[in-house]
């Protein structure tokens, strides 16, 4: 499963930043007939929001991808310590090229289900568009709130079942099959439960089958 998920998005390198921000008539045709309109690049904008431009904690971006949504505002936080990984290697080589002007980014490799961070080290876990494509999530849910303090902000966004039929066939038939999505999928009802069994707050928000939400440890 590793091996698929690694293979799939260095194909994919190339095109993953068009499709996400709906660059050009074919990402915006995409998202319309699949994904109901919703706009990963206002989404983004929200969660983001969240995040205030005087931040001076410490972050974990996971996974971090190409950084095509983040690196603006990763620039921006001088005072902070980020820490953004992603499993591809592909990927998160260029999140570095993109952030190598920020020292207080540190980019690198590795496994959501296997956090090389200690507990309770950070103030903001960021995830986005990346719990659809984890193949143990109940592990990335554990790893991520483990490194989260306590008030700590687990702010993220992905796919979930249920909400849409095209959709959910295209995540079943194409998307699952080329190993950029990971199924088991949950349902809102599903995660609204996992969520509220970790964590003491929660704002929870569908935008077609995406969620994003923001809760507190």
């Amino acid at each position: 499963m590793a091996d698929k998920i690694q293979n799939a998005y260095r194909e994919s390198k190339d095109i993953y930043d068009r499709i996400l921000t709906q660059a050009g008539f074919l990402s915006k045709l995409y998202n319309r007939l699949f994904w109901s309109g919703t706009d990963d690049n206002e989404i983004a904008g929200k969660l983001l929001s969240a995040i205030p431009d005087s931040f001076s904690g410490k972050l974990l971006d996971v996974p971090a991808g190409t950084a095509i949504f983040i690196y603006q505002k990763w620039l921006s936080l001088k005072h902070a310590e980020i820490t953004c990984l992603d499993y591809s290697a592909d990927m998160i080589a260029q999140a570095r090229e993109r952030l190598k002007d920020s020292p207080w980014v540190t980019c690198i490799r590795g496994d959501v289900g296997k956090l090389p961070l200690e507990n309770e080290c950070c103030d903001i876990v960021l995830s986005m568009n990346g719990f659809h494509a984890f193949p143990d999530k109940d592990k990335a849910f554990s790893e991520t709130w483990r490194v989260l303090k306590p008030d700590g902000k687990f702010i993220a966004c992905f796919y979930i079942r249920g909400r849409c039929r095209r959709t959910d066939w295209l995540v079943r038939h194409v998307l699952a099959k080329k190993g950029w999505f990971t199924p088991p999928f949950q349902t809102q009802e599903q995660l609204k439960s996992k969520l509220n069994g970790l964590y003491s707050k929660l704002d929870f928000h569908i935008d077609g089958s995406i969620v994003y939400f923001f809760a507190v440890k």
